[in-house]
């Protein structure tokens, strides 16, 4: 077998000749190169960035119409726009800032606060009845698409996340490991201890996946 190597722009030619029933037998092979992919890679982020859309951090889909970040700040609101949310989960006792409170008032989002103190181990105490009325909200398709957040998108989302888990019936092995992705060294016995304990027989009808909800 001969090889002859021919190298344009954009891709390599390689030319064997092979012996074939006493004839011979000519093919070439290309290879595109990995710049040309690499290119159109470096093409499609460039077009996000002049979007400007940047996700807030943490930010993941939980289920259709569900999702979850840490605190989102003016930065990412072109990215939230583009979620279509009629409503956002809050879990942190303080005061809404107001440029946040203007962006929901301008794209018609509904605030549902359930403030949790967001306290270091030992002293976490996570209010059972907060997260009730937070699921309630969470469960209720009406108000999907829905943002579920926090500070960091951790703990306290995470708590919450982990219940609608449970509702959901995952094992508390997929449950504890969803919550270690977001938490990573973080994660926080007590939370783990809290979405364990936590009695799920007060809801009825919960759908083990939600429909595709948009506004």
């Amino acid at each position: 077998m001969k090889l002859v190597e021919n190298t344009p722009a954009a891709t390599d030619k390689f030319t064997t000749t092979e012996e074939e029933d006493g004839e011979d037998a000519c093919r070439t092979i290309e290879v595109v190169e990995r710049n040309v992919f690499q290119a159109q890679f470096d093409e499609a982020a460039d077009a996000v960035e002049e979007l400007n859309l940047i996700p807030p951090l943490n930010f993941s889909m939980v289920d259709n119409g569900i999702f979850r970040s840490g605190f989102p700040d003016p930065a990412n609101f072109s990215f939230l726009q583009t979620l279509g949310l009629r409503s956002i989960i809050y879990l942190c006792p303080e005061p809404y800032p107001e440029s946040n409170i203007q962006f929901l008032k301008s794209n018609g989002i509904t605030l549902f606060q359930f403030g949790i103190e967001g306290n270091k181990e030992p002293f976490v105490i996570i209010p059972d009845q907060k997260i009730r009325k937070a699921l309630n909200v969470l469960l209720d398709e009406k108000n999907h698409p829905v943002l579920i957040h926090c500070k960091r998108g951790k703990h306290r989302t995470g708590c919450l996340v982990g219940c609608l888990r449970k509702l959901q019936k995952w094992c508390l092995t997929s449950i504890f490991d969803e919550y270690q992705r977001f938490a990573a060294a973080k994660a926080r016995v007590s939370d783990q201890r809290f979405m364990e304990i936590f009695d799920v027989s007060s809801f009825s009808h919960v759908p083990m996946s939600f429909s595709c909800s948009s506004r």
